[in-house]
């Protein structure tokens, strides 16, 4: 698998790699489904710097260079709080985004919306004052949880947050990566609300925490998203959020709103792409990256190709 550079940190915003030799992205896709609407247009496409969000920033990628865009490559931003940086300062063009991440860590909302239309219409309302435009909400709702491997479940007979609050504080110990440990709708908050004990943890890197997890030595609990592959992959049991802390975290594309209104034309490349997401979907694009060991690039195009939405570099588009 081709590496994922590390974007080096200039102030709050990370550089990232343009399309470099060698990539195959996004030069390698033709129209399909997707016709050439953008014709000439430039434009920055940025994600973050984990395996879901890095396949959609490559959709996104592909889907528009199908359309006839010039597609810059700022994939694989380190940190949420970077990736929206780069977009209000107009580094990338657009990215995606999770609506509950929007909500609480950027708008400064403490209520959590239970509704995901309701989430999605009240974050694209709060942000228009940013010169940020919501387009395209997908079904897919990458929300964080915790889980266990199966013998500790069971040992604990844990099923639910509020179960875990329970359980001897001694016997609960914690793996977390570093954005979920410090967020205000990550870990601190979770353990307010549920009064769950937070004094074992363990700070790893996000794919450390699956497997330590799995292993149930280093910690017993660790933090999850709900559309990762390993978690079926390692059998780990996913604990319920019956209090409901977390918000909802549905996937959709974010736009600087003077690029969206010189170049509408992106909502209608995007829309059925986004549409055609789910969870399901997701989890097996990110299994091919994160167990298989596929490059996220090629995962993008693929799963594009498979849909219609674009041709390979030497398949000629349906009709021809």
């Amino acid at each position: 698998m081709r590496k994922l550079v590390a974007l080096a940190l200039v102030g709050t915003l990370l550089t990232g790699c343009g399309l470099s030799a060698g990539s195959t992205v996004p030069v390698a896709v033709g129209p399909g489904s997707i016709k050439p609407v953008l014709s000439g247009v430039r434009l920055a496409v940025g994600s973050k710097d984990f395996t879901e969000n890095i396949v959609l920033g490559y959709i996104a990628e592909l889907a528009l260079s199908a359309a006839g865009a010039q597609v810059s490559d700022l994939t694989n931003i380190q940190g949420s709080n970077s990736s929206r940086n780069a977009l209000l300062a107009g580094q990338v063009d657009l990215t995606w985004e999770y609506t509950g991440t929007a909500w609480i860590s950027y708008l400064g909302h403490s209520d959590v919306i239970v509704d995901p239309v309701q989430q999605f219409d009240k974050v694209r309302d709060a942000d228009k004052a940013n010169g940020v435009s919501w387009i395209a909400m997908s079904p897919v709702n990458d929300k964080y949880a915790i889980a266990a491997n199966a013998e500790v479940a069971k040992k604990f007979t844990v099923h639910t947050l509020s179960q875990l609050a329970k359980v001897d504080p001694a016997d609960v110990t914690f793996c977390l990566e570093t954005e979920f440990a410090s967020r205000n709708d990550g870990f601190p908050g979770m353990v307010k609300k549920y009064g769950i004990p937070s004094q074992n943890v363990k700070i790893l890197g996000t794919g450390a925490v699956y497997q330590a997890t799995k292993d149930a030595k280093a910690c017993n609990w660790g933090e999850v998203f709900t559309t990762d592959a390993r978690i079926l992959s390692l059998n780990l049991q996913v604990l319920d959020d019956d209090q409901h802390f977390f918000p909802q975290y549905n996937a959709a594309l974010t736009v600087r709103s003077s690029v969206l209104a010189a170049h509408p034309q992106i909502e209608q490349v995007l829309e059925p792409v986004s549409a055609k997401l789910d969870n399901q979907t997701m989890q097996q694009l990110n299994a091919q990256v994160d167990v298989q060991g596929k490059d996220p690039a090629d995962v993008a195009r693929d799963w594009l190709v498979k849909e219609g939405f674009v041709t390979s570099r030497d398949m000629p588009p349906s009709g021809a």
